[in-house]
């Protein structure tokens, strides 16, 4: 009897005192009427929407009403000049701009607990810009994604400076949407979530995104990762944060 009490404390003494968590946003939502298939996603699923689009302040709303974590997709200036489109930040703006311009997306999507940045290559290198909209995030008391565009971000940085909670992106679901990407990225995500017992995905609302996470989703729970709203990743974040790999950058 005592040496089954043995063994069995044993094997509890190696499984983990927590699941794996991980948090997928989908964003780059607005634009297109497509995008309301995101809402079809279990609420887990966090939903990150671009300000003054013609349908994103309808589905924040709809989002929000069927359970799903709402953040702003922030647009930023990035190193290829494409087209930022309405509410976006850029490098010849002053900290009043900035300022204005978050307050005014805000004000447009409803709802959202935190921001991430919609590409921002160039914007997120740059310490000022990057300290104005921490501050403005400070004061709403919300979170920042860094979506990690390029390697050389101060966004993070600046974050942890103020005491924003913070986090990066670890993966990019869907860069390519072949069945056989989408399968070797959603792969990545499991191993990495289990290693590194907290990670953080984004995905954008392709048909074929969505198909897939509707097909797959299931696959985490069978690998001990428990999917969660982005804010509930947040526990010692700024700790997790300097400790974790960092992901590769991808320009944007």
């Amino acid at each position: 009897m005592r040496n089954l009490l043995f063994i069995l404390l044993c094997l509890c003494s190696i499984v983990p005192a927590t699941a794996a968590k991980l948090a997928i946003i989908i964003d780059d939502i607005g634009y297109r009427s497509t995008d309301e298939a995101a809402l079809l996603l279990p609420n887990a699923i966090t939903l990150s929407v671009l300000p003054h689009t013609p349908l994103g302040k309808k589905l924040a709303t709809d989002g929000f009403n069927k359970g799903h974590e709402i953040m702003l997709h922030l647009p930023m200036q990035a190193l290829n000049g494409k087209a930022l489109g309405p509410g976006g930040l850029t490098n010849d703006m002053t900290e009043v701009q900035i300022k204005q311009q978050l307050q005014s997306a805000f004000a447009n999507i409803p709802f959202a607990k935190g921001a991430n940045n919609h590409m921002g290559s160039l914007l997120t290198q740059m310490d000022k810009p990057m300290l104005w909209v921490m501050q403005s995030l400070k004061e709403r008391q919300l979170f920042f994604i860094d979506s990690f565009t390029t390697k050389y971000t101060k966004a993070s940085n600046k974050a942890m400076q103020l005491g924003v909670p913070s986090m990066r992106r670890q993966i990019f679901l869907d860069n390519d949407t072949s069945e056989r990407a989408l399968e070797k990225q959603f792969q990545l995500i499991i191993t990495q979530s289990k290693q590194q017992g907290k990670l953080i995905a984004i995905a954008h609302p392709y048909p074929e995104t969505i198909r897939f996470l509707n097909a797959n989703l299931a696959r985490l729970n069978d690998n001990g990762i428990t999917l969660l709203p982005t804010s509930q990743l947040f526990d010692d974040l700024n700790v997790a944060l300097s400790t974790q790999p960092t992901p590769p950058a991808t320009l944007r």
